[in-house]
């Protein structure tokens, strides 16, 4: 159903939010949380909004939860943008992630307690079924669309997930060149040999 398929972005975020907010002292780690939790929280909610939003607004009854959620991703976007700064050190900078993973965690909580509610009496069990597999399409979709915007973020194939992209020094280095063989021994030169 589709409401297991949102739950599961929803457990992602909670813990990459967590992450980010723990985060202390190496900033390359920092930035790489950040560029995942921002990834996936723009992919969830455009995957979110066209497969679960949208339909909810056609009904009646949907009207009022959908604007609400819709209201509160545009609040996550503008703190999103205001985190999207060079200098993730800067004075002001973790206190903005922790009103991030608030209002994050505030959404989610109400989604999953309000608005599942609402949309599980409004909705057919095919309907869900069906919105469930295009939301589950679409979100993988929007993590490649987003994730290409960076260059330390990639999806994985097999999962679907965000997760760090390889850097060059780990990827498999070519067969059979002594240079090859010094970086994988974690030497800069190779050995030289009589």
């Amino acid at each position: 159903m589709i409401f297991e398929a949102i739950r599961e972005s929803h457990d992602l975020q909670r813990d990459l939010c967590r992450k980010l907010t723990a985060s202390r002292g190496d900033m390359a780690t920092r930035q790489l949380l950040f560029l995942q939790l921002k990834v996936e929280l723009m992919a969830h909610a455009a995957a979110e909004e066209r497969f679960l939003y949208v339909p909810l607004l056609m009904e009646d009854g949907g009207l009022d939860s959908s604007r609400h959620a819709l209201h509160e991703h545009h609040q996550v976007d503008e703190l999103l943008e205001d985190l999207s700064v060079r200098n993730k050190a800067q004075d002001g900078w973790i206190a903005t992630a922790k009103t991030l993973s608030f209002k994050v965690r505030h959404h989610l909580k109400e989604e999953e307690s309000k608005f599942f509610h609402v949309a599980g009496r409004l909705l057919s069990d095919a309907k869900k079924q069906q919105l469930a597999s295009k939301y589950k399409r679409e979100i993988v979709r929007m993590r490649k669309h987003y994730a290409a915007e960076f260059q330390t973020v990639a999806v994985s194939a097999a999962t679907g997930l965000v997760k760090p992209a390889k850097s060059a020094a780990d990827k498999p280095a070519a067969r059979g060149s002594a240079t090859a063989g010094a970086q994988l021994r974690g030497k800069s030169k190779p050995k030289r040999t009589r």
